[in-house]
């Protein structure tokens, strides 16, 4: 798979991933910037926020790009379009930082820009 796919299918993940999607796939910390919370969590703490409810469903994602400043970093950045699990439609411009840590991809910081 492509640097591209690899991250989009993690990001993909996370967006209807329960608790234990969220631990394997995120760094030891991470830095989140979104309207209700912002700031370095841990894995534990951002896994905790998730809850065990439905999730978002009819994720739509346009793919606007991706840097790879080095081996071990990749940046990736979309416009996503959902539905949230009381039916109200999200849209947002997303990015994802990520770091690779034994072998593999870990999200180590998430920003939404609401649209």
């Amino acid at each position: 798979m492509s640097l591209k796919s690899d991250l989009l299918a993690i990001d993909e993940q996370l967006w209807s991933g329960d608790t234990n999607t969220y631990r394997a796939n995120l760094d030891n910390e991470c830095l989140v910037a979104f309207t209700q919370m912002a700031g370095v969590s841990s894995r534990e703490d951002v896994a905790g926020t998730v809850g065990n409810g439905p999730r978002w469903r009819n994720l739509d994602i346009e793919f606007e790009g991706v840097l790879q400043p080095t081996p071990d970093v990749a940046i990736l950045t979309y416009r996503a379009d959902a539905v949230r699990p009381e039916g109200e439609r999200y849209r947002a411009l997303v990015s994802s930082g990520y770091v690779k840590r034994n072998g593999s991809w870990k999200m180590m910081f998430h920003q939404q820009t609401p649209l």
